[in-house]
């Protein structure tokens, strides 16, 4: 268990723009910080970080919380995982007891394959490092790619020993069960076809040097392997299987040592294989990140998206297979963000000329070399084209589709003309064919919709009608919000006092009274003897009055980060509902908001009249129930009793109204 005391620290020293700016691009909007949603794919930013509240929300998907809310989400930390991680970050000291067995075994099933996969980065090391057979096999590799001790470190690269069950023995002594092996893909487990019984163990990446791959938080997935014999059975490389914590096609490698350097450059240079990234951070290029040999996918392109809108995508002196490449590119443009392409003499790949190559002379040379994608396609298809009317036809068309993908029509105009420019042809031929394909995705996508309506139809017309709005939640929601947003705040209230005039009749008395607004909340609340429906916002008003008892303030900072996960996303999402009409950027449309924070006495005084009605509509159908049951006797005081309910019910609509 991890102390208090380094909890409390971990909180009073972490921020949360700093922590999340790790993760995704952040752009200051007013007070607040603003960017695409790490959780959904978007392309308007609905995601606000506030760093005086130290919340955050995403309003496409309705997650927020605190800072280790936002772990826990995002890279699926449990809670002390993620007080670790932030505590690594700002070099707090973890003071924690020893974990027992039981604790040990407790550990989800997810989180035991990381703690596997982590387990087994740690065992290839020390073979690397500690072993003669590491050493002379796995660490005179590195050095001849070019690698320094400290590079190899500052990967965690490794070496599997040329055994049958070496890492699998290792790790089954150490109490690893053979079933999280085998879900991670680090053991291969078949059956024992004598017996039936899973009794054969192998090592998957056996006698193999080894490359982690990292979340971007940095947690252990997986695993590449490069195998150094010449053995033409076995592939050159071999990935971790797909698992519940490695999913191929959203991990891009070098990701987690990339991040900040993406972010501060505005650019991210995308390259093939482990070493190209390892070799340019070598150099002293730290904005790449690979696909590690696999075909780009839309989620691998979200990460990056995340950080910056700008990629490079760096191709192989070798043309063969360039055209299927380009493929990628076309998925970038999807994403709105914006492409360039570079490659490198013929027989050079990235890692290789990085080797040949100072700092300079490789800064230098991607500079100059980098083409925008509509160059870069034009000559490389135009040159396949050649003289074949035809295929200049075709080459025409195939960067027509490119430019179709883009989103924004000024970009779409832009690369119109370029395209018009380079292959000499007319515009109007161009924008003619662009309109063309644009009608037919218009058309696709409406059939899709049409058919997606249908089901949804049916599947609406099996479900069960849906349920009215519940005014009571809403205004026990709105309380915690008024005391969230201003309990302490002085404001004059007027106060109605109940009186009855010399005929008997119910009426109300205005009279003007300053306090705060904890006070006439928590006041008027005792009085009418009101107490919460919901259990969540029944505990919250709990935590906070007892807050105002004690300290008569309330520091939403402080009061969020002591309150369990589902708490504090119930904050959250109170505190930054009107943050969400920020991201429209209304100003810029000549319309604007009044804020809140001018009418507070207004609204507290008609949530707290609201309130009381909705209880006063309930208590009358309960009592008109009751008469239903009962004989005439008891009926006339019943009756009595909805009448001046009644009454009381119109008295207080009259003195909304007039409040409204």
């Amino acid at each position: 268990m991890i102390s208090k005391t380094t909890i409390d620290n971990v909180f009073d020293t972490a921020r949360v723009e700093e922590v999340i700016g790790d993760f995704v691009q952040l752009k200051k909007s007013g007070s607040n910080f603003k960017g695409l949603s790490p959780f959904t794919d978007e392309r308007t930013p609905s995601f606000m970080v506030s760093p005086v509240k130290q919340i955050w929300k995403d309003f496409s998907s309705g997650k927020g919380g605190n800072v280790v809310a936002f772990l826990m989400e995002h890279e699926h930390f449990t809670y002390p995982e993620a007080i670790k991680y932030l505590a690594k970050k700002y070099g707090i000291e973890i003071e924690e007891t020893q974990q027992t067995d039981e604790q040990k075994k407790q550990a989800n099933e997810r989180e035991s394959l990381y703690l596997v996969s982590e387990f087994a980065k740690e065992y290839f090391k020390h073979v690397l490092f500690k072993t003669e057979e590491g050493k002379a096999i796995g660490l005179s590799y590195f050095k001849e790619r070019g690698f320094t001790e400290q590079t190899i470190k500052k990967f965690d690269l490794g070496f599997s020993p040329d055994s049958w069950d070496a890492f699998t023995n290792h790790a089954i002594k150490k109490r690893y069960k053979l079933d999280y092996l085998e879900k991670t893909g680090l053991t291969i487990v078949k059956d024992d076809t004598s017996t039936g019984t899973a009794t054969k163990m192998f090592d998957r990446f056996k006698g193999r040097v080894m490359f982690p791959i990292r979340s971007m938080s940095g947690r252990t997935l997986g695993f590449g392997g490069r195998i150094l014999t010449n053995d033409k059975k076995a592939a050159k490389y071999l990935n971790s299987p797909e698992s519940d914590i490695y999913h191929k096609s959203k991990v891009l490698y070098g990701i987690y040592h990339a991040k900040q350097s993406i972010a501060k450059e505005d650019n991210c240079y995308l390259v093939e294989g482990y070493t190209d990234v390892i070799q340019f951070h070598q150099t002293g290029i730290e904005n790449v990140v690979s696909s590690s040999g696999t075909a780009l996918t839309p989620e691998q392109i979200r990460l990056v998206n995340r950080l910056t809108q700008n990629i490079t995508v760096l191709f192989d002196g070798d043309a063969a297979g360039l055209r299927a490449s380009l493929r990628g590119v076309d998925l970038i443009l999807e994403q709105g963000m914006n492409v360039k392409i570079c490659t490198f003499p013929e027989g050079e790949d990235p890692d290789s000329f990085s080797r040949k190559n100072s700092l300079e002379e490789l800064k230098s040379y991607l500079e100059e070399k980098s083409q925008d994608f509509i160059s870069f396609k034009a000559s490389l298809l135009a040159s396949e084209a050649k003289d074949d009317p035809i295929k200049k036809a075709d080459t025409i068309r195939d960067m027509v589709v490119s430019i179709s993908k883009i989103p924004d029509v000024i970009k779409q105009e832009v690369y119109i003309k370029e395209c018009a420019r380079i292959m000499d042809i007319s515009e109007a031929v161009l924008f003619n064919t662009l309109a063309q394909l644009l009608q037919k995705e218009q058309r696709d996508a409406s059939r899709k919709k049409r058919s997606e309506k249908k089901t949804m139809e049916v599947v609406a017309s099996e479900k069960k009608p849906v349920e009215k709005v519940d005014a009571q939640y809403e205004l026990e929601r709105k309380i915690i919000e008024l005391l969230l947003l201003y309990g302490p705040k002085e404001e004059d209230f007027e106060e109605l006092i109940l009186e009855t005039d010399e005929k008997g009749e119910i009426d109300f008395k205005p009279e003007t009274q300053t306090k705060t607004v904890f006070r006439k909340i928590y006041l008027d609340l005792q009085e009418d003897e009101i107490e919460f429906t919901n259990d969540a916002f029944k505990e919250l008003y709990t935590a906070i009055t007892d807050r105002f008892m004690r300290e008569e303030d309330l520091k939403v900072d402080d009061f969020v980060k002591v309150l369990e996960p589902e708490k504090a996303h119930a904050v959250t999402d109170i505190l930054m509902e009107e943050e969400k009409y920020s991201l429209h950027n209304w100003e810029r449309k000549e319309i604007y908001v009044k804020e809140k924070k001018h009418s507070v006495s207004q609204i507290v005084s008609e949530t707290i009249l609201n309130l009381r009605r909705e209880l006063i509509n309930q208590k009358i159908k309960e009592l008109s129930e009751t008469i239903k049951q009962q004989g005439p006797d008891d009926e006339q005081v019943n009756l009595q009793d909805v009448v001046d309910y009644i009454t009381l019910k119109k008295l207080l609509s009259e003195k909304l109204r007039r409040v409204v």
